[in-house]
């Protein structure tokens, strides 16, 4: 199997695909029809500042709403300090999409054009636009964080970083929600690896390593 770069070319006799928020892309390179889609959503986060963090001493999460397909804001003690607020699941405009001023129109399109997409926003039409509302209102983000800690102000919180998960979506709307894995005979391709995928990382690997026998 061969990969060609803007700078060299890669072969290899087997090929382990991590490639993440590209990995369906991938796939489709090594002859696979892309059965799930990577849609991207973006997850932002605020901090609380020093003079707020004594109002969280753990870690706070939501009891899940069966009804809504991700977990909500919650709390995070960091071990290096601090108190991470968040985050949102707002769809983002670019599988690179770090910011809301983010856009890829190639990415734009390949979602837009993904029947999977609009039937998971039939389904979730409340939820996608109170996602987005947080995202432009620091106001409403807020709001959503008194659910779980009344006492915090707007004052309380300042901007933090972002992610964009790379979640597989199937035809239907469905979020895939375990582990995704296709297998060739040169290539095993890693099409999901949900939350707490960085936590069980090292199973993972292990996992797929006895898969190459």
């Amino acid at each position: 199997m061969g990969c060609v770069t803007p700078k060299t070319e890669f072969t290899a006799d087997f090929v382990i695909n991590c490639a993440g928020l590209f990995c369906d892309r991938v796939a489709e390179m090594a002859g696979l029809k892309r059965d799930v889609r990577i849609v991207p959503f973006r997850g932002e986060y605020y901090q609380l500042k020093p003079s707020a963090q004594m109002l969280v001493k753990n870690l706070i999460y939501p009891v899940p709403n069966p009804e809504f397909p991700f977990l909500g804001v919650h709390f995070t003690r960091m071990i290096q300090g601090g108190v991470e607020a968040g985050p949102n699941a707002v769809l983002a405009f670019a599988r690179e999409g770090y910011k809301l001023t983010d856009i890829n129109l190639k990415d734009v399109a390949d979602v837009l054009t993904f029947p999977g997409f609009w039937r998971f926003l039939g389904d979730y039409p409340a939820m996608a636009f109170s996602e987005f509302a947080q995202s432009i209102s620091k106001a409403r983000f807020c709001k959503s964080l008194q659910r779980l800690v009344p006492d915090i102000r707007i004052e309380d919180l300042e901007p933090g970083h972002a992610g964009v998960r790379a979640q597989a979506m199937k035809n239907s709307g469905e979020l895939v929600n375990d582990f995704h894995l296709l297998i060739q005979d040169n290539a095993i391709h890693v099409l999901n690896a949900p939350s707490p995928a960085a936590t069980a990382s090292l199973a993972i690997g292990e996992y797929i390593v006895s898969r190459l026998a």
